[in-house]
C-alpha cells in the first residue's frame, strides 16, 4: 500500500488540518502517516482556542521512523506552527527525500489578504525557504502574496497570476498551483504551472457565494491523495480536487448552515471514490 506522511496540526472541532487529510487520504485508499505539529481545541476562525506546541516530539518521531528505515510515497505538509517549526522540517525533508517520492507544500497561514493568528511577514519569508525545497506548492493569492512580498489584490489579470505562478517556481519547485483563481465573477477555480514543460493549466467550477474554512485542506489533501494513489498526473488530480471541494461547498450550501465551521466533506466521501475511478 502506497503511504503518505501529512505534516500538520490537529484542530480538534473544525474540519481542517489532519481532521480531513487523515480520512480523506485513508478513503482514497492510500495509508496516512501524520506527524502532528500542534493541538488545537479548534481551528483558528474560533475564539479563545487552546494551543499546545508540539515541536519537541517532531525530530523524536522523525528519528524513530528513520531507525525503522520508513518511507513515503509523499511528503505533505499543511499548518505549522512556528519558525522553529520550519527549520525542524527541512531537517525532516533531508531525512525522507528520495528519488521516488515527491515534497509537497501547502503553505497554510492565511486567507482574504490576511495571515492567520500568530503569523507575521517574517513567517511568510522564512515559509518561502521552506518552499524552496518542494517539488509542489500549492498557496492561495494571499500565501502567494506574502511570500513572494507582493501586495495582495482582489482581483487579478490571468497574466499577473501566471508571473506568480513562475515566480514560485523560481524559487525551486517543478510545479506551483494557485488555488481561489478567478477571471469571471461566476467563476472559481485553479491555475497551475509546470516550469519543466512551460504550461499552464486552469480548471474552473461554478462559483457558489460563500466561504467555508478548512477547504484549502481539503483541496490539498485530495490532490496529494489522487497524484499518489493512481499516479495521476497533477491536471487530472487538480479536476478531482477542485470537483470533490466544489461538492462539498455545494452540499453544505444547500444545508443554509450559515455559521457552518466546516463544509460537509463526510457525506461527499462516497463520490470522491467515483470520481477517482472516472
Amino acid at each position: 500500500m502506497k503511504r503518505i506522511v501529512t505534516i500538520q496540526d490537529i484542530s480538534c472541532v473544525g474540519k481542517c488540518s489532519l481532521t480531513v487529510a487523515l480520512p480523506i487520504i485513508s478513503a482514497m485508499g492510500v495509508e496516512a502517516a501524520v506527524l502532528p505539529t500542534a493541538v488545537l481545541s479548534t481551528h483558528t476562525m474560533f475564539k479563545g482556542f487552546t494551543f499546545r506546541d508540539l515541536s519537541n516530539d517532531i525530530p523524536k518521531i522523525a528519528e524513530h521512523w528513520e531507525k525503522e528505515k520508513f518511507n513515503f510515497d509523499a511528503i505533505y505538509t499543511g499548518y505549522l506552527g512556528s519558525i522553529e517549526q520550519i527549520n525542524m522540517l527541512k531537517d525532516f525533508f533531508k531525512q525522507f527525500k528520495t528519488n521516488d517520492n515527491f515534497i509537497f507544500i501547502d503553505p497554510v497561514m492565511g486567507d482574504n489578504g490576511k495571515l492567520y493568528t500568530g503569523f507575521n511577514q517574517k513567517f511568510a519569508l522564512e515559509m518561502k525557504e521552506l518552499c524552496r525545497m518542494a517539488d509542489i506548492v500549492v498557496p492561495n493569492l494571499t500565501e502567494a502574496s506574502y511570500m513572494l512580498e507582493r501586495q495582495y489584490k482582489e482581483n487579478y489579470t490571468e497574466k499577473e497570476i501566471k508571473e506568480i505562478l513562475v515566480e514560485l517556481t523560481n524559487l525551486g519547485p517543478k510545479q506551483a498551483i494557485l488555488t481561489g483563481v478567478s477571471f469571471k465573477s461566476n467563476e472559481l477555480g485553479v491555475m497551475s504551472y509546470n516550469k519543466e514543460t512551460n504550461e499552464f493549466f486552469t480548471y474552473f467550477k461554478e462559483k457558489i457565494p460563500v466561504k467555508y474554512h478548512g477547504t484549502g485542506d481539503i483541496f490539498s489533501s485530495t490532490l496529494v491523495g489522487a497524484m499518489v494513489v493512481n499516479n495521476n498526473t497533477l491536471e487530472e488530480s487538480l479536476k478531482i480536487a477542485v470537483d470533490y471541494v466544489w461538492e462539498t461547498i455545494n452540499d453544505t450550501y444547500k444545508t443554509n448552515k450559515e455559521d457552518a465551521y466546516g463544509v460537509n466533506f463526510e457525506i461527499k466521501i462516497p463520490y470522491l471514490i467515483n470520481r477517482l475511478q472516472k
